[in-house]
């Protein structure tokens, strides 16, 4: 039964079930900080017109070659800070 136990940890570690996103690095603020912003597109509910739309993420960022304007690979993760949700996973 303990080995059991060891397997079903390590698959839940490998399996991210939150968001993934794909954006540009707009500042890097701290060593480990970094802020991506992530566009997408959104279509209007009654009018059916597109409309371009921006977020911004406080992400966690581990790797040490990010500079501003680089595109990463984001995804979500336990809360670190009050902002910082989401953890640069690699870069683009």
């Amino acid at each position: 039964m303990k080995g059991y136990m060891n397997d079903q940890q390590t698959t839940k570690k490998q399996s991210n079930k939150g968001k993934n996103f794909t954006g540009t690095v707009i500042s890097v603020h701290t060593q480990k900080t970094a802020s991506v912003e992530v566009s997408y597109v959104k279509k209007h509910p009654l009018y059916k017109k597109s409309l371009n739309r921006t977020r911004r993420f406080a992400c966690h960022n581990e790797l040490s070659d990010i500079g501003v304007g680089d595109k990463v690979e984001i995804c979500q993760i336990r809360p670190m800070s009050k902002t910082k949700h989401f953890a640069i996973v690699k870069k683009i």
